[in-house]
């Protein structure tokens, strides 16, 4: 045997045996989310926001026809609220800034004519990072590129959560 055919020997069990321990410890891929709705009224006190639109397009993705009003829907998606927010996280010893949390909170909740499917709940998602005021432009765009990741994030979690929606009985 060649030393190629042994290394590629060596790679293919090598291979074969992790998927087997993978499998066996029970990782599944997600797979893609299916929604049991097949139409959805989205509400929101703002339907202009990046957000909106992003949820828009990922449910429209999912084969989710959005209707124009509540009552031609089988479910109403509320988003109640959607802000954002900055704190200080630390400072340095000269008093200056050295990292920031960034909160993104989304309130929502779904529901259908007669029961609530996903009861009243509110997300929050919380990126934290340094700062250098010597690089302000760059920091900034940092801090931008890192609210459009928790959009997306948030857009993926509502996803999720449809599509493992349950009755909810009062």
């Amino acid at each position: 045997m060649s030393i190629v055919t042994r290394s590629f020997n060596l790679l293919m069990i090598t291979l074969l045996s992790t998927m087997l321990l993978l499998n066996a410890c029970g990782l599944h891929l997600r797979g893609k989310e299916s929604i049991p709705f097949e139409t959805i009224y989205l509400h929101s006190t703002n339907p202009s926001t990046p957000f909106i639109r992003e949820l828009r397009h990922s449910l429209e993705a999912k084969q989710v026809k959005l209707t124009d009003s509540a009552k031609q829907a089988e479910l109403v998606l509320d988003i109640v609220s959607e802000t954002s927010d900055k704190q200080v996280l630390s400072l340095g010893g000269d008093g200056r800034v050295n990292e920031f949390r960034l909160f993104y909170q989304v309130s929502l909740r779904a529901y259908d004519h007669q029961r609530n499917w996903i009861p009243a709940e509110v997300i929050v998602l919380r990126r934290d990072y340094s700062y250098d005021d010597s690089i302000v432009f760059a920091k900034e765009a940092e801090e931008a590129l890192l609210y459009q990741s928790m959009r997306s994030d948030m857009v993926q979690q509502i996803i999720r959560r449809l599509s493992r929606a349950n009755l909810q009985v009062h």
